[in-house]
């Protein structure tokens, strides 16, 4: 019984990284722009919406939820078939983090979040590692994106992998890792 029940609350995720033209990827690379699709697969999401957040976390604990796209808002955006494709797109520059997303037949609006190291110290992870796809629960909310810095090791080395890569919570990041500053992007379908 256990496993029919995870099974109809399952949600396959994939992801695609970045841009197939390699002189558009150096450049965005270069820029500190990053861009990825998640697509969303189960029969469980038609008739669903969702919805985007972002949270800001400082010293470990979470100081702010900011909604950076609501499905909820009117029906046409509620989900028609088995799947849903999304595409991030965030920039690091000038003290800001810029957000944006892209779906089917949406735009968000553009947002802004100061940041308080320098640009270049924060990077975009997802929560995939090595793997080429995540089974999540739909029911529960799915962290998809961190922005952070890295991890500082004792001997001054620094790792933004580890950090994501780990089994610890991405809400418990911080504390953990010791980051002063980072950001989760969660998605929740309802």
């Amino acid at each position: 019984m256990i496993p029919f029940v995870f099974a109809q609350n399952t949600v396959r995720m994939t992801s695609n990284y970045g841009s197939d033209n390699q002189e558009i990827q150096d450049l965005s690379d270069f820029e500190n722009i990053y861009t990825e699709q998640l697509k969303f697969e189960s029969e469980n999401l038609k008739g669903k919406y969702y919805q985007i957040n972002l949270e800001e976390f400082k010293n470990g604990k979470r100081i702010k939820n900011t909604m950076l796209f609501d499905g909820s808002e009117t029906d046409y955006f509620k989900i028609k078939s088995d799947h849903v494709l999304l595409k991030f797109f965030f920039k690091l520059s000038d003290g800001k983090l810029k957000a944006y997303i892209r779906g089917d037949g949406f735009g968000s609006k553009k947002s802004y979040f100061p940041l308080i190291s320098d640009s270049d110290s924060y990077t975009v992870k997802n929560f995939f590692g090595n793997k080429k796809e995540l089974s999540v629960d739909v029911q529960k909310k799915i962290a998809v994106f961190a922005i952070i810095t890295p991890t500082i090791h004792k001997d001054g080395s620094g790792s933004y992998c580890e950090v994501v890569q780990s089994e610890i919570v991405p809400e418990k990041l911080g504390e953990h890792f010791k980051i002063p500053h980072y950001f989760l992007i969660t998605i929740v379908f309802k």
